[in-house]
């Protein structure tokens, strides 16, 4: 490729922006003693409080399998709570405990600490626009993901063969 360069490739350069977010976050959540994993699944508790397991890691694009864990580890250590859902005993829903709350805050203002940090010297009009054209990209990826699993579940298109010495139409 004449003129590739990989540090001005979009895919590679959001990858590694993504990665570092990540590094500089893990670092200041240390102290706090969850990790990046943990946090998400608390985070989207915290939204969607008193949802079901399978919905969960539907929200967050993990196998079942690897929420129970997730889920099993959090409710040793205290930051979750799973009930019986009064309408179905076979279906757990999970709810944060009152530890979980002010942990969550703490992890906020530690992802707006990091955030400010990558945004140093960029204008606000700025970032409003980068915040615009990642959920335009967002937007267009969901849409040509779902148009993507739509013809993969559509029924192949039967061809109608012709039947010898006609012709078809």
């Amino acid at each position: 490729m004449s003129g590739y360069n990989p540090q001005r490739s979009f895919g590679f350069c959001l990858h590694d922006v993504s990665r570092l977010l990540r590094k500089r976050f893990d670092r200041r959540a240390r102290e706090i003693g969850l990790t990046r994993t943990q946090w998400s699944v608390l985070a989207h508790l915290n939204r969607n409080e008193g949802i079901n397991q399978a919905a969960l890691a539907e929200i967050l694009d993990i196998e079942p399998i690897t929420l129970l864990r997730q889920i099993d580890r959090l409710e040793t250590a205290g930051w979750v709570e799973r009930r019986h859902d009064p309408n179905d005993r076979r279906v757990r829903l999970l709810f944060l405990t009152p530890k979980a709350k002010p942990t969550l805050d703490r992890l906020a203002e530690l992802a707006a600490e990091t955030r400010a940090e990558a945004l140093t010297g960029i204008s606000p009009a700025a970032q409003e626009a980068l915040v615009d054209t990642l959920l335009a990209i967002k937007t267009n990826l969901i849409r040509s993901e779902a148009t993507s699993e739509a013809a993969e579940r559509s029924p192949p298109e039967t061809k109608t063969r012709a039947k010898p010495g006609r012709k078809r139409a």
